[in-house]
């Protein structure tokens, strides 16, 4: 009865048909996608790449091996040659192109499934009895090639889940509207209040004595200086404030309980909680392409009566635009440069014409090594300020060079100064106008500064109620003082676009439509299917997300976690912090705690003074790797449980970094010669006195020996005081050994001290050489 193919495979077709509700009926009539083009879809517009569908890439069918060959008990064994013959004829008919096309098969796509159903229908031994039966009946001459289309398109959706779910990404990744997504900050009738102004003006003292007076309210600064800054004055002015930002927690109440007011990083900034007063500063960061989104959540999210918002006047208009859209008026209050700025008519030329209260702006760290080397070549200390320096170094490096009874009086620097420092700065020099910036493509250019920030930089210049009340500005090549006279005669262009980035919950359920996707690919996918209202915003910058999604790819994490991963703030061009990220993901995904005496381990605690220029850089690494530990740990605190001991070696790592930038050009000739102008016996000595002032903790106990961190110990039974004790005699023994002074009862140095490894071991590891 097999052998008599054509009848009993027609009668066999129709009942498996009405079993899967395939039929070449439906060819041409199904469709999953409206083609692009289409009047359904004229008009709108998709931002992101033009050709969407190369960002998706097949998913492999498996077949089970227990499968049973049905079709080959109906219709016989199939002939692969001629198969292959027929799967060919049939890709390459025009008629099945446009029917792809119709269902949302673009040419791209159509290349993928073509040589994917292909090799499913020769590699698969046992192919759905459907589909087996219809190309039977194509090889005895009772078909045709286009029967073949239905099981071919149920083959790509199987391949391109996206196709059953386009509408519903499309849906998802409209952003079109983000002032809908605070329905609580919609409900309230909030006053937005813009102190627009250039630097120096007051404009944020006006804002932030409204704060100060408010019951309760939040300030949202960029950097976590600015954000300290606020929570040390308020404190101070008897307004009792708190401070968040992603590596640190600070209460003005001993006892941990919330204050009204909160000072921190902007994206930290909570929509949740409801206050008087809400003070957002540098508004004008709505267009960087990194971070704008921070300041958009906070200007349409906050659940503040009164908004006050500070910036440069160029934001105006698109305030006013986004006001627009939340149904809020804005009231604008301007304010003028409360002392002169002076362009001088010569450029300095030569570092022999440095002159006390200067300050070097640089673009590079090699420019900042080179003018600080030269300067103090010439007899002058020199202040250094960069972007990779520690908080606590650069509010050193400030305090040195705003000390009037400092022999240091001259300042080099990158636009790092242009926020979060109190400066008393008589003149700003532009070492060069050529300076770095990241595109939205998260590629590097180089470019003439812009003028809003040679305008944020030159304003530092003349500081009111400081030293200096005058500014003045000029450039170091007398080729670049035109530049700069006509870039500071200019005024910024007006912001148009304001930032925006996907939620955690968005890429959720993308991931729920995309369950085979990775992060990196989601977000691409996201950013390339998002509709943006281009008069209002643009889509932020992801490369550095996609960067930190592909490099913990392969380690298993769940979506949530693994998202919250790679918004970590980190610096993806240097390589030991980011082969430290993946070595926290791993451990992470094995549920084991990212220990004190484990990060000491990884990062080479306890800590040596920088030689060279390089060791310096590492210091700075590594102190970000610390940083990341921190902001990791407020947000994953069972596996990263040690904040307060890795918080105590971070302050140590900064007071060891601020020896090495005060001694920069020592470092610089060193990096030169390769030697260590100090000889061991001083390096180590160096380094036992800081380790012993760590250890101590004043009239601690007997003879000193339980410092803060043995408590510490103690306390979560990482040391029993026992092995404290044996510890004790060990390291007794060693020093009458190497002669360097007994460790009895009246001395005050820890026992871990004495050149031994870091804290922190458990049982079996008690021996520390």
């Amino acid at each position: 009865m097999l052998v008599n193919g054509p009848r009993w495979t027609r009668c066999c077709r129709a009942m498996l048909n009405s079993v899967h509700s395939v039929s070449r009926g439906t060819v041409g009539v199904r469709r999953t996608l409206l083609h692009p083009g289409s009047p359904a879809t004229a008009g709108t517009s998709y931002r992101g790449k033009k050709d969407d569908t190369r960002l998706f890439t097949p998913i492999p069918i498996r077949p089970s091996p227990d499968d049973i060959n049905v079709g080959a008990e109906l219709t016989g064994a199939l002939d692969k040659a001629e198969m292959l013959k027929v799967i060919l004829k049939f890709s390459n008919r025009k008629e099945i192109k446009f029917l792809c096309l119709e269902n949302g098969i673009d040419s791209n796509l159509q290349q993928q499934a073509f040589v994917s159903f292909r090799k499913y229908c020769l590699d698969t031994d046992a192919l759905p009895a459907d589909l087996h039966v219809v190309l039977s009946d194509i090889l005895q001459g009772a078909g045709h090639v286009d029967d073949i289309f239905p099981y071919f398109l149920r083959h790509v959706k199987q391949i391109f889940p996206h196709l059953e779910c386009m509408d519903d990404l499309k849906k998802i990744s409209d952003l079109r509207q983000p002032a809908n997504w605070y329905p609580s900050a919609r409900g309230m009738n909030r006053k937005v209040i813009f102190h627009s102004g250039p630097t120096n003006s007051g404009k944020t003292y006006h804002a932030m004595e409204r704060f100060l007076a408010a019951k309760s309210g939040v300030y949202c600064g960029p950097l976590k200086l600015l954000a300290s800054e606020v929570y040390n004055k308020s404190n101070q002015r008897g307004t009792a404030c708190d401070l968040v930002t992603g590596e640190e927690r600070k209460f003005a109440n001993p006892e941990g309980k919330p204050s009204a007011h909160v000072a921190c990083t902007v994206e930290m900034t909570s929509i949740n909680t409801p206050y008087e007063v809400a003070v957002i500063d540098e508004i004008q960061l709505l267009k960087d392409v990194g971070r704008g989104w921070a300041w958009t959540r906070a200007f349409l999210g906050l659940m503040a009566e009164e908004i006050h918002v500070c910036g440069e006047p160029g934001t105006a208009d698109l305030l006013q635009k986004l006001c627009e859209t939340t149904h809020e008026s804005l009231e604008v209050r301007n304010y003028k440069r409360l002392t002169p700025l002076h362009i001088e008519e010569q450029a300095l030329q030569t570092l022999d014409n440095v002159l006390p209260g200067d300050c070097i702006v640089c673009f590079s760290k090699n420019d900042i090594y080179a003018v600080s080397r030269e300067i103090e070549a010439r007899g002058k200390e020199v202040a250094v300020i960069y972007g990779g320096l520690p908080p606590g170094t650069k509010l050193a490096q400030a305090a040195k060079f705003n000390d009037p009874n400092n022999s240091c009086k001259v300042l080099v620097a990158t636009d790092a100064i242009g926020m979060g420092l109190n400066l008393s700065i008589r003149r700003v020099i532009f070492y060069s106008m050529i300076k770095p910036t990241m595109n939205q493509k998260g590629e590097k250019e180089m470019d003439t500064i812009s003028v809003s920030a040679a305008l944020q930089i030159a304003g530092r210049a003349g500081r009111y109620g400081m030293k200096w009340e005058e500014g003045y500005v000029t450039t170091f090549k007398a080729e670049d003082l035109p530049t700069l006279k006509s870039i500071l005669g200019q005024t910024p262009d007006p912001l148009t676009q304001a930032g925006l980035h996907p939620t955690a919950d968005m890429i959720e359920l993308y991931a729920y439509h995309l369950p085979n996707a990775t992060l990196s690919n989601l977000m691409e996918i996201f950013v390339s299917l998002s509709t943006v209202d281009d008069s209002l915003y643009f889509m932020c910058n992801t490369e550095d997300f996609k960067f930190l999604a592909e490099t913990i790819q392969h380690v298993p994490l769940p979506l949530r976690a693994r998202y919250i991963f790679c918004c970590a703030p980190i610096n993806r061009n240097m390589p030991f912090v980011c082969s430290m990220f993946l070595k926290y993901a791993r451990r992470y995904s094995r549920n084991e705690p990212v220990t004190f005496d484990w990060l000491c381990n990884q990062c080479g605690w306890p800590f040596q003074l920088p030689r060279t220029i390089i060791d310096l850089v590492h210091l700075e690494a590594v102190f970000d790797v610390l940083d990341l530990y921190l902001w990791l740990s407020y947000r994953f605190p069972d596996l990263f449980p040690d904040e307060k001991l890795v918080r105590d070696i971070q302050r140590e790592l900064d007071d060891i970094i601020q020896q090495g930038v005060f001694q920069i050009t020592k470092l610089l000739k060193n990096s030169e010669t390769a030697v260590s102008t100090n000889t061991p016996d001083e390096d180590s000595f160096v380094m036992r006195q800081k380790k012993s002032k760590y250890y101590r903790e004043a009239g601690a106990g007997a003879g000193g020996t339980r410092g803060r961190l043995t408590e510490r110990l103690l306390a979560q039974g990482l040391l029993t005081p026992a092995m404290l004790q044996e510890l004790k005699q060990e390291w007794d023994q060693q020093a009458k050994r190497t002669g360097k002074g007994g460790g009895g009862a009246d001395d005050e140095d820890d026992p871990f001290d004495g050149g031994k490894k870091g804290p922190g071991r458990r049982k079996g590891s008690r021996k520390m050489k």
